[in-house]
C-alpha cells in the first residue's frame, strides 16, 4: 500500500523527538514492503529529496504536487499543524487518515476528532484524550485509538557510558537554566550540554572549566557522540508527554534523573531518579549520590532493566497491523460497492 504522510521536518535535518518517533514508525512500514513518502511543509536545509531507512522524503522546495500525490494515497498520516490539512484531503477522497498525538493540548485533541486512527504516544496520553473525547458526539470520536510509545531500537544507542553529566536541548523549558546552576555547584563532575533543533539555546552564563557545548547532533549519531560520552542524564524538563532522550539513554545502563512530568515517570518507571526542577538541592543530593560506585551501578541496571522492558513491548506490530487493517478495510468497502464479495479480499492485502 501507498502511505503518504505531511508533516513540519522530518531527520535527518530535523532532529526532535517527535520526527524521530515518527521516523520509527514509519521505517517497519516499509521494511514491510510498504510504499512510504513523507512530504514536509517547511523548507529546510535539504533541498533534493532523499531516502533514509527505506522511507523517500520530499523537501518544502520540492513538495508543490502534495495535494495531487495525496489523492492516490491509500492511507494518510499526519502530527501538530498539518493534521487540519490532510484530514481535510482525507475526507474529501474518502482516504483513511491516521493522527499521532505527541501531548495532550487541546488542540491537538480537537483537530484529531474523526480521524480514522488515533495514536498516542503513552497511556496518560490516551487517558487524556478519553476525557477530552468524552463530550464530543459519536460521529466525532477516533474510528480507532492505540498507544504507541516512541520507538527506541535499543541496538542503534546502546554503547559502553562515558563520564559526563548531559542535557539534551538547552533550551528553557528543557532545563537549560537549571542545567547550568546545577554545574556551577557541582565543579567535580564534568558536564555536557548538546544544543537542540528548536528553542533559545542557553548557555552557560560565564565560561565553567567542567562545562562543554556541543552542537546538536543527529539521532543515528547519539550514540556516539552524547551516549558514549555520558555517565548521567539530566532532565529537569517543564514538559514531557514520553521522554524519548530518558529511553534511548537507558539502553546504555545511563541513570537519568528527572522532572516528574507523567511522560517521564512514565517512561522511566522504576528506573526513575526524580527531583522537582525548581529544588536545586534536589539534584545536587541525586548527583552526588551517584558519584558512589555501587549507587551508580545499582542505578545503571535498573536503567537497563527498563530498557528491556520497553523493548519487549509489541507496540511496532501493533502499530503496522493497525494501519494495514485501514487498508484492507478500504478495498474492502471498495470491492463491496463494484459488487465483489468481500470475502475475496485476503485480511493481510499489501
Amino acid at each position: 500500500m501507498s502511505v503518504t504522510a505531511r508533516v513540519y521536518g522530518y531527520p535527518p535535518a530535523h532532529n526532535a523527538g517527535s520526527e524521530w518517533m515518527l521516523h520509527s514508525m514509519l521505517r517497519p512500514l516499509a521494511e514491510r514492503g510498504h510504499r512510504v513518502t513523507v512530504w514536509l511543509s517547511h523548507p529546510g536545509t535539504i533541498e533534493e529529496s532523499y531516502e533514509i531507512d527505506g522511507v523517500r522524503v520530499v523537501p518544502f522546495q520540492e513538495g508543490s504536487d502534495f495535494a495531487t500525490e495525496a489523492q492516490s494515497a491509500d492511507v494518510l498520516l499526519s502530527h501538530f499543524e498539518n493534521v487540519p490539512l490532510v484530514s481535510g484531503l482525507a475526507r474529501a477522497r474518502q482516504i483513511p487518515v491516521v493522527v499521532i498525538c505527541h501531548d495532550n493540548f487541546a488542540t491537538s485533541y480537537h483537530n484529531a476528532a474523526g480521524a480514522d486512527l488515533v495514536v498516542y504516544n503513552s497511556e496518560w496520553i490516551r487517558r487524556d484524550g478519553e476525557i477530552h473525547y468524552a463530550r464530543y458526539p459519536a460521529e466525532f470520536l477516533p474510528g480507532r485509538t492505540i498507544v504507541v510509545r516512541p520507538p527506541v531500537i535499543a541496538e542503534d544507542y546502546r554503547t559502553e557510558p562515558g563520564d559526563h553529566v548531559t542535557l539534551v536541548n538547552l533550551n528553557p523549558d528543557k532545563g537549560g537554566d537549571i542545567f547550568w546552576q546545577i554545574a556551577a555547584w557541582t565543579p567535580e563532575w564534568r558536564f555536557l550540554g548538546v544544543k537542540g533543533s528548536y528553542g533559545t539555546q542557553i548557555l552557560p552564563p560565564t565560561r565553567l572549566p567542567n562545562c562543554e557545548v556541543a552542537d546538536g547532533v543527529p539521532g543515528n549519531d547519539m550514540r556516539e557522540h552524547v551516549y558514549g560520552r555520558s555517565r548521567v542524564v539530566l532532565m529537569p524538563s517543564l514538559y514531557e508527554s514520553w521522554g524519548r532522550v530518558a529511553v534511548e539513554a537507558m539502553a546504555s545502563g545511563i541513570p537519568v534523573i528527572a522532572h516528574p512530568t507523567p511522560g517521564l515517570v512514565e517512561s522511566l518507571g522504576d528506573a526513575g531518579i526524580f527531583a522537582y526542577r525548581d529544588d536545586l538541592t534536589a539534584w545536587l543530593y541525586a548527583l552526588g549520590s551517584l558519584k558512589d560506585p555501587a549507587n551508580w551501578e545499582r542505578a545503571s541496571r535498573r536503567a537497563k532493566a527498563r530498557s528491556d522492558e520497553l523493548s519487549a513491548t509489541p507496540d511496532l506490530d501493533l502499530w503496522c497491523e493497525a494501519v494495514e487493517s485501514l487498508y484492507d478495510a478500504r478495498r474492502r468497502r471498495s470491492f463491496h460497492v463494484a459488487g465483489a464479495p468481500p470475502a475475496s479480499l485476503p485480511l493481510s492485502a499489501r
